[in-house]
């Protein structure tokens, strides 16, 4: 079960890594400017904070959320197909709308999927660490494959053909997802039911009771409402969730500073933007060999106790910071500053590898099981919009250096590091690392 996950979760992540660079490729082929596609892509994005929460009130509801995520899937593909389809013969902003529609099933290809992964690997903590770890690098070698397909597809058969490929990547994940496994007895959500005051014989039964009991889609929307005021309260609530929900917004950002600046800074280095690109390849190909190796620890260590996940957050996302601060320094290098810029993105790999993976691992740990996929989903959200809040600062400041926009994202990643280990939080946390306490 767990090797069908990994596979359809790659070939899904792998298509949303390319949707995004594939739309800016098709508008700037369908109209000769940039600024189609980049529209595109900020709608694409920009749903994501509206479609997190309640995806994962969808999720958490659902007997088979196995099911959901197919529909989600097949949602996706065909709304990047409409957009595709309808650059140079549809109005811009009936593009962007499409694409702010589309946008609201993107969480279901990132926290959506790992929402599930207690399902798929079983109660086992062993389990769990090692097929979070395993999880996560599949953002990694989705981010390093994602890139480089649009790149050559486009290359050789123009960036609509890269929609196309993205898309049949996002179908191919379909059955994965539909087999995903069914909520028991015992993993079925805990939380508070909204007929749960209610006298046994005048509660709902069958499909009504799936929904709450609800009579009327007045109904439906309140108690919808309130289970996504509760997955938002379970972040907010937690101090040791809250805490890294936090300091990986802030990081987030700092990374969209780091992406947008990386061409830039290949352009300054070499003349050629696309050496920057790769630059963005290192760190992924950084990421995914850190995760291997926090996997393969995983699975030869069981007898072991678990990670501290918390001090791996912490460290990582300072590791991040100094190789944002490295490849700054790349800038006013004299000699070998592209070599050192390529050093300073294998850093923030590194980190941002084991960053991930920890989060999953405290999202695991800290998060009732009938409140996970909202708060993946809602994580997923915060995080995607952070991103894109760091990448619009990003724009001005890398115009007039790509130093200064790398540095602004190594301050972040301080203030992150700041925010992960407040005293208070972290001594709430630190003694029960991995134990499942919360």
């Amino acid at each position: 079960m767990l090797t069908r996950y990994m596979a359809g979760v790659v070939a899904a992540r792998t298509g949303d890594e390319m949707s995004g660079p594939a739309l800016l490729v098709a508008g700037l082929a369908a109209t000769g400017s940039p600024l189609l596609g980049a529209s595109l892509l900020a709608g694409l994005t920009v749903s994501a904070a509206v479609g997190g929460p309640l995806l994962g009130v969808l999720l958490d509801r659902a007997r088979r959320p196995g099911r959901l995520l197919a529909c989600c899937l097949l949602g996706y593909a065909t709304g990047l197909l409409l957009v595709a389809g309808g650059v140079g013969r549809v109005p811009g902003t009936a593009l962007v709308a499409l694409a702010v529609v589309t946008g609201l099933a993107g969480p279901a290809l990132t926290g959506g999927w790992t929402g599930q992964l207690p399902l798929v690997s079983g109660p086992d903590r062993g389990r769990l660490a090692r097929a979070t770890a395993l999880d996560a690098m599949t953002y990694n070698v989705a981010g390093l494959a994602g890139p480089a397909a649009v790149g050559v597809i486009a290359a050789v058969a123009g960036g609509p053909a890269a929609v196309l490929v993205s898309a049949a990547l996002l179908l191919t994940a379909l059955p994965a997802a539909w087999t995903l496994p069914r909520r028991t007895p015992q993993n079925r959500p805990t939380h508070a039911h909204p007929t749960s005051d209610l006298p046994a014989g005048n509660r709902p039964s069958g499909e009504r009771r799936r929904f709450g009991g609800l009579s009327s889609p007045v109904r439906a929307a309140g108690a919808v409402a309130r289970e996504m005021a509760a997955g938002i309260r379970a972040v907010l609530g937690n101090r040791v969730l809250g805490r890294a929900t936090a300091g990986s917004m802030v990081s987030c950002a700092g990374a969209g500073m780091f992406v947008v600046s990386a061409p830039v800074l290949g352009l300054e280095l070499t003349g050629d933007s696309s050496r920057g690109t790769l630059l963005l390849a290192v760190t992924a190909a950084a990421g995914l060999a850190a995760n291997g190796l926090l996997a393969w620890r995983g699975g030869t260590r069981r007898r072991n106790p678990a990670p501290a996940w918390d001090a791996t957050l912490a460290w990582s996302t300072a590791l991040v910071g100094a190789g944002m601060t490295l490849a700054a320094m790349a800038g006013t290098a004299l000699v070998g500053a592209y070599w050192l810029a390529v050093v300073a993105a294998g850093l923030v790999g590194a980190g941002e590898g084991p960053q991930l993976t920890a989060l999953f691992a405290v999202r695991h740990r800290e998060t009732p099981a009938g409140l996970r996929s909202q708060v993946f989903t809602t994580g997923a959200s915060l995080k995607i919009t952070s991103f894109a809040v760091g990448s619009a600062l990003a724009g001005p400041l890398s115009t007039q250096s790509a130093t200064a926009a790398l540095l602004t994202g190594a301050a972040l990643q301080a203030v992150a590091v700041h925010v992960l280990l407040r005293r208070r939080g972290w001594r709430a946390s630190a003694g029960d690392a991995g134990t499942g306490r919360r």
